[in-house]
């Protein structure tokens, strides 16, 4: 099982040099990724019809892509996956251009995760449709493979229409795509379409059940669910030791392939503080699994 990081996003700040220490500090521990999460737009509390999403415009998301595309050239060998870039929010064009562009300055080292989302505020600025989201966004998986290849190619699905055209530069490789969330049609969705899964959740009984439900989405698929990863995530907040090392291994018990520290919200004042805890976590952790 592969340890990575989340990138703190709400609490790293607006410097440069400590965006790119975090991300160097965590690729010299031996960390093997690093996970960044994805809002666009963060809503007033005072809005029509009031908000009770668990952030809001006071909460700091840098962009995936951009931040990404940054971080490639100030390391070497760590992985980036977006976890997730709500990708029905957006065009899927664009996202496959500018993944691919992530990738080529990575030097291959992009995992797209992608989601579906719940906040009806980022859509509607968006311009984009919350209730066909699901469906639309299997078809984004299908188009953005597709221009990978670097083919001028003639697509005509259901909400996207591509006439003999294509991207440039293309990637050298078709980017990995990995879902996140746990409904029964996603499911199906992450078997035919995923290169992986992210669950949104601890090594529980749910958990359990989903990956038990996963793995007989992907036999039905013609697919063998060995090799098939799940990217997991712990919390630095209200940890120890002993704590991190029993959950590290109730995910390796269920079969996970990664599994990434995040710090935020655990108390945390300065970048710093982010690094010595990841610092702490993989020495807790990396020598027992």
């Amino acid at each position: 099982m592969e340890l990575g990081v989340v990138f703190p996003q709400s609490e790293i700040g607006t410097d440069p040099a400590a965006i790119r220490d975090f991300a160097q500090a965590a690729e010299a521990m031996g960390f093997t990724h690093l996970l960044i999460y994805d809002h666009v737009l963060g809503a007033d509390r005072d809005r029509p019809g009031g908000y009770r999403g668990v952030y809001d415009k006071d909460t700091q998301f840098h962009e995936p892509l951009v931040t990404l595309g940054y971080l490639a050239g100030q390391t070497k060998t760590i992985e980036f996956c977006t976890t997730v870039l709500i990708l029905p929010q957006r065009q899927a064009a664009l996202v496959a251009k500018q993944a691919a562009e992530v990738d080529i300055l990575s030097g291959g080292r992009l995992r797209l995760g992608v989601g579906s989302g719940w906040n009806e505020v980022e859509y509607e600025a968006l311009g984009m449709n919350f209730h066909d989201r699901g469906k639309r966004q299997a078809e984004q998986v299908e188009l953005m493979r597709a221009l990978w290849t670097g083919e001028a190619i003639t697509f005509n699905g259901q909400w996207h229409t591509v006439t003999k055209a294509s991207i440039n530069p293309v990637p050298g490789r078709q980017i990995p795509v990995w879902f996140g969330g746990s409904h029964p049609a996603l499911l199906k969705r992450v078997a035919k379409l995923g290169d992986g899964w992210i669950p949104l959740m601890g090594p529980n009984d749910e958990a359990r059940a989903v990956i038990s439900k996963l793995h007989e989405e992907l036999r039905a698929a013609g697919r063998d669910p060995q090799g098939f990863g799940i990217q997991a995530q712990a919390q630095a907040g209200g940890g120890t030791p002993e704590r991190w090392v029993k959950h590290a291994h109730a995910w390796r018990d269920l079969g996970a392939t990664h599994l990434a520290i995040a710090t935020m919200n655990a108390g945390f004042q300065t970048p710093d503080d982010h690094i010595d805890a990841i610092r702490r976590y993989r020495e807790a952790v990396a020598a027992a699994i």
